[in-house]
């Protein structure tokens, strides 16, 4: 059922690949009647094994229940689910959803945590290279199942400083802007977010040498994460990673409060 992809595709694809075709091949399935029990096509299942298609989280739940796996098809979920952001950006995926905080300073976009799959899709459409239908697909899945650290149990605190001519960008035209906008206040009124906006009028303020984010580790370590059309920097070094959080916290301090920052966000979205 198709000869298997020549492979462009990531380790943890081909090794989830092989563990599944390994696993039905011992049940004594073949593709077909893998994914009659899946609730999936022969075709479907073809793709995965061949690297031609990644899996999705339901395709993994659904092939750990048929095979009775005991566990080792849904392990692989998190590494295949890491496989569908930019390579640079993997990294700092695993730490942002066991971090205990995330603290962001934002010049051009909307922090992707706070996005709206509308806003995520406009800001994909704009890539260039431009990108294929189903890598925006992936990509923008990818950024929503982010937002799981938002309702993490124990809770992880978000800071984010957007700048208000981020905020100002018609990413997608005004009805994408003005959802974007509601979902911005609703977040700010969850109880582990802290929403800021750095004002335009702010001529001169510690932020302008770019975007950061700082990130407080489970182990209480704390590192700081930069990237830039499509490079990426991890500090560590303690004493550069101390320079960089007190310019986050100087950042803070000159940004709106925010009951001003949710007061600024309404004001753009009736301007609409």
């Amino acid at each position: 059922m198709g000869q298997p992809k020549k492979n462009s595709s990531s380790p943890a694809a081909q090794y989830f690949a092989e563990v599944l075709r390994v696993l039905r091949t011992k049940a004594g399935l073949s593709q077909n009647e893998l994914g009659d029990r899946m609730g999936y096509s022969g075709v479907a299942v073809s793709a995965v094994e061949t690297c031609a298609k990644p899996a999705t989280d339901e395709f993994v739940e659904a092939a750990e229940k048929a095979l009775e796996a005991g566990g080792l098809v849904a392990a692989g979920a998190k590494y295949l689910r890491l496989e569908r952001y930019p390579e640079h950006f993997q990294g700092f995926v695993q730490l942002e959803q066991e971090a205990l905080s995330v603290s962001s300073y934002c010049t051009q976009l909307i922090h992707g945590l706070l996005q709206t799959k509308e806003y995520a899709e406009s800001v994909l459409l704009y890539a260039f290279p431009p990108l294929e239908e189903d890598e925006v697909e992936q990509l923008v899945s990818a950024r929503m199942e982010r937002k799981a650290l938002l309702d993490r149990k124990p809770a992880s605190v978000i800071n984010v400083v957007i700048e208000e001519a981020a905020l100002k960008r018609q990413v997608g035209g005004p009805e994408v802007m003005r959802a974007q906008y509601g979902y911005l206040l609703a977040c700010a009124k969850r109880p582990n977010v802290v929403l800021q906006v750095m004002p335009e009028n702010r001529a001169g303020h510690a932020g302008l040498q770019g975007a950061l984010t700082v990130i407080e580790t489970p182990e209480n370590t704390t590192l700081v994460y930069m990237e830039g059309n499509g490079h990426s920097t991890l500090v560590s070094r303690p004493e550069e990673v101390g320079i960089l959080a007190r310019r986050y916290a100087m950042i803070r301090s000159q940004a709106l409060p925010p009951e001003e920052s949710a007061a600024l966000i309404e004001q753009l979205a009736g301007e609409l």
